[in-house]
Order: C-alpha cells, then structure tokens, then sequence
C-alpha cells in the first residue's frame, strides 16, 4: 500500500510540476550546437502605415524659422518639452479612416500603405515643388511615434506597452511588460496582427531557437499578444515540487480525517 501511495505521489508531482524547458527561451535544438552563430532571417517586409497609426513628423532647414509653421507645438518646442505617450497622442499627426494625415500649410496627405520612408521623400517633394528652393536644404524624418502593443493573459503587467523603437522583437515586448509568469505558455504565445482587411491570428514558440526566423518575431504596431496558461496553474497542485507535495499531502490528511470521522461516527 505504501509502494503504491508513493509512486502515485510521485507521478502525480512529475506531471504537476513545470519543466525548465516549458519557462527558458529560446532553446537550440538537438542538431544545432549552442555556440553556433546564426545569421537571423528577419523575414520581414517593411511596415505600411494603417489607420489609426500615430507619426512624428520633423521638418528642418538651414532657417529654421521658415519650418515653424509645417510643425506642431510638440516639435517647434522640442527643447522645451520632454516627448511623452501622451504628447505624441495630441501633438503627433494620427492616420484617420481614409488613410491622411493633416499636416500645418501641406492640407490632408494620404500615407494609407506607404512605408516612413516613403512618406518622407512624398513631403519632402511636396515642400521643394510650392514652398522652398533646394537651396534650403529641406530634411525631413518621419517615424512612427512608438511601436504600441497590447499583451494580455499570463504577464507581468498587462496593458497597453509602447516601445520607441523603429523594430522591436517580441522577446523585447515581453520584457517590457515585466516577462511571462512561470505559469505562462511560452510554446503557444499568440498573436493577432491587424491588416487592413481584418486580423489574422499566428502562434510562436518561444523556447525554440528557431523562433526568431518567425515573421512574427518582430513585432507590428497595435499587435494584440495573448500570454495563454500552462494546464499546471489550471490543475491548481503548485509549480514546484515542494508545493505540489504539500498540496497532495494536504489533500491526503483532509481524506484521512474524514475516514477515521466517519468510522467513530
């Protein structure tokens, strides 16, 4: 009887307890040799604006005075004013529906699909054909005002994260909002990306290696990331053996309690 309550208990404590291979990051695989170097495939086409895509847009020349009135207030005092979230939200040009952006003196200049890039060279060209000589020497930089994330579930702090980043890997997303709980799924972390068309939904294993050949290691604007439970928190027996052994030893006094009760009754 006590052979049979021991290997119970202790199978019950193996399938309970949380491997380290579950919680580390990005392990090699059995054909790969730890210290190898790998060249990383991004995998990743440049980012087109969407709707709802917030940009800082800055306009320079050799008088800057001649600029002041193509740029907001959180870049004509710049040197006055730390750049926050929050500014960028009211100051920054914000994509509406239709794919424009309202720029001071410019009007309305549609971005929907284009890369910073390209936005850039489209008001740069615009200047110099109705507003300045070449002489001026316009330089113009466009950049999306932060990579904004949401992550949800098995997470440090979740919310809302916003990264000043032109790229940003998932891995640094995570960190940013305080790393995956030890009773979080890293082998099944979900993403749902916005296009234009509607979401898409993807899966990532990040205790593989091979992960960050993903497309989706990188990580996009307004991407929703779902941090999903290993079954061990759901099981309610501990993540360590030490408490999935006082949980069972619980239950077993609890069960022997109310035999010997219900025998003296």
């Amino acid at each position: 009887m006590r052979k049979i309550l021991f290997f119970t208990l202790f199978a019950v404590m193996l399938t309970s307890c949380i491997s380290t291979r579950d919680i580390t990051y990005l392990q090699p695989n059995s054909v790969s040799k730890s210290d190898s170097i790998k060249i990383v495939n991004e995998n990743s086409k440049p980012y087109r604006i969407q709707a709802n895509d917030i940009l800082s847009i800055n306009i320079k020349a050799l008088d800057q005075r001649l600029v002041e009135m193509f740029s907001t207030s959180t870049q004509a005092n710049a040197g006055q004013m730390q750049v926050s979230p929050q500014s960028l939200y009211f100051n920054g040009y914000t994509v509406d529906d239709h794919g424009n952006i309202r720029v001071p003196i410019l009007g309305e200049v549609n971005v929907l699909g284009y890369t910073t890039d390209e936005v850039r060279i489209k008001i740069e060209k615009q200047l110099l054909e109705d507003y300045f000589k070449k002489e001026a020497n316009i330089f113009v930089t466009v950049k999306l005002a932060g990579l904004r994330y949401v992550i949800n579930g098995e997470i440090g702090r979740p919310g809302m994260g916003v990264l000043f980043q032109d790229r940003a890997t998932i891995m640094e997303a995570i960190a940013n909002s305080g790393d995956i709980n030890i009773t979080g799924n890293r082998r099944e972390v979900q993403i749902i990306r916005k296009f234009p068309y509607g979401f898409e939904t993807y899966n990532i294993d990040l205790t593989d290696a091979n992960a960050v050949h993903s497309p989706y290691f990188y990580i996009q604007p307004n991407d929703y990331i779902i941090i999903k439970p290993l079954k061990q928190k759901t099981w309610g027996t501990g993540v360590t053996g030490v408490q999935s052994i006082a949980t069972i030893m619980t239950a077993i006094s609890l069960i022997t309690t109310l035999l010997v009760l219900s025998k003296t009754l």
